[in-house]
């Protein structure tokens, strides 16, 4: 039988065993079909079917979240977690409350998760999970209530050498810090069971910045193998929450000069280059829209809808807003436009087409397991210091996120070499993660 029937036998088993569930279905198609040249090279993972062991979460849970509100109402949630590979290392992946989170989702962005935690070179599984709860308009006693009762369920499948969740869309350091209290008062434990803590008590420095330093970071090192550098570009940033903030920084600082960020109602085109000094008073202090920008900078222009965002000439576009934001439209006139490099910072914010049309015209281009794996990194060595009992400058935490940022890029880029498709970082960072995860699978025998 060959590959490509093999590949497509597991991937319908995968819509017959999880329908209704399309989400789950687009991530793994996405992977399964850069494996080709990888089952051909090792007849071995076709003989122990790790792709059929792959595509099954090895474990998922989903459970009643009761809680009450402020007004004495008592409402309930659905809650879930995925634990879908542990051959690297403990389960690792975030938690997302919002109203649109269901099983499909969770398993798609946990599957993606076992490729991308496995790029950062780090001991960490995949995971994911959450709850249709939605944080927005509650106050904190009422999130402190419903954290404590999701903690309640949680802490008996979780730990810090079994599973370690993270924040996600929704679950900030508020919402972490609730959870571990309440696991801390459950089990009578301190220790490394969550990350994205406070740095007072446990969280590591760099994690707040790390997706958009870490963007920044593997985008300027493929720009140097083309012996090209992020000195003087122009660099159009879609959003303007943690990523988008602190991959404007982290450009900044390598020389770039970036002219967009957004909002969910539009965006901002700033010709001399984003104060950030103004967009973090705006967003992090005052929490008020972008459009508030152009009053205090009179030579930047605000424009209603997102869409035309991608109008705007640059020569680097780095997606950090929000999913399918890029369409083969917006593509095509990026490459026109003479873009020559992005990087996703938000998950899948390019469409499939939208990367066929990079790719067709020699557009670096970088996936989001790739390209925004610097959360989970850092996240990573969150763990290796609560283990420790030690806390890292914010120096050290930096240097070592630079460091993953650029091995992941060397890795995806000789995956992609060694098999047949040079400059593909699609198929490299599948391929680069999906390669160490089968060889450990392997190794372990029947689990």
């Amino acid at each position: 039988m060959s590959s490509e029937t093999i590949i497509q036998a597991v991937y319908q088993q995968v819509i017959n065993r999880n329908p209704g569930e399309p989400e789950f279905h687009q991530a793994v198609k996405e992977v399964l079909d850069c494996l080709v040249p990888v089952l051909n090279s090792h007849p071995e993972y076709i003989e122990a079917n790790i792709l059929g062991r792959l595509v099954e979460p090895e474990r998922q849970f989903i459970f009643r979240v009761p809680w009450q509100d402020g007004k004495g109402n008592f409402c309930v949630n659905r809650g879930f977690r995925v634990g879908f590979n542990s051959a690297l290392g403990p389960y690792k992946g975030g938690l997302r409350f919002h109203p649109s989170v269901n099983l499909s989702i969770i398993k798609f962005l946990g599957f993606e998760q076992i490729l991308k935690n496995s790029l950062t070179g780090l001991m960490m599984g995949g995971a994911k999970g959450g709850a249709d709860f939605d944080p927005k308009g509650k106050n904190d006693s009422e999130v402190m209530r419903f954290c404590q009762s999701f903690m309640t369920e949680l802490c008996r499948h979780i730990g810090p050498d079994t599973d370690i969740p993270a924040g996600d869309i929704g679950v900030g350091r508020r919402e972490i810090g609730f959870m571990f209290g309440q696991y801390k008062r459950i089990q009578n434990k301190f220790v490394g069971v969550l990350t994205g803590k406070a740095p007072e008590w446990g969280g590591s420095l760099v994690r707040t910045e790390a997706t958009g330093y870490g963007l920044a970071y593997i985008v300027s090192e493929a720009l140097k193998e083309k012996r090209k550098n992020l000195e003087g570009m122009i660099v159009s940033i879609s959003g303007s929450g943690n990523v988008a903030i602190y991959a404007t920084e982290k450009v900044q600082q390598l020389g770039g000069k970036v002219v967009t960020l957004s909002d969910s109602d539009g965006f901002i085109y700033d010709p001399n280059g984003v104060n950030l000094d103004t967009v973090k008073q705006l967003k992090e202090v005052e929490r008020k829209r972008i459009r508030e920008y152009v009053s205090v900078h009179k030579n930047a222009q605000y424009t209603e809808g997102c869409r035309g965002i991608w109008n705007v000439k640059c020569d680097v576009a780095l997606p950090c807003a929000t999913e399918n934001e890029i369409d083969e439209e917006s593509a095509k006139t990026l490459a026109k436009n003479g873009c020559i490099a992005v990087g996703e910072g938000a998950n899948m914010p390019t469409t499939p087409g939208a990367v066929r049309v990079f790719q067709g015209n020699n557009v670096l281009f970088f996936p989001g397991k790739a390209a925004n794996a610097g959360g989970v990194a850092v996240s990573g060595l969150e763990m290796a210091q609560n283990s420790q009992r030690i806390f890292w400058t914010f120096e050290q935490a930096d240097t070592e996120l630079r460091k993953i940022m650029i091995t992941i890029y060397k890795n995806i880029s000789q995956a992609a070499e060694d098999y047949g498709c040079p400059g593909n970082f699609v198929a490299g960072a599948n391929i680069a993660g999906f390669v160490k995860v089968a060889s450990a699978m392997l190794a372990q025998g029947l689990v």
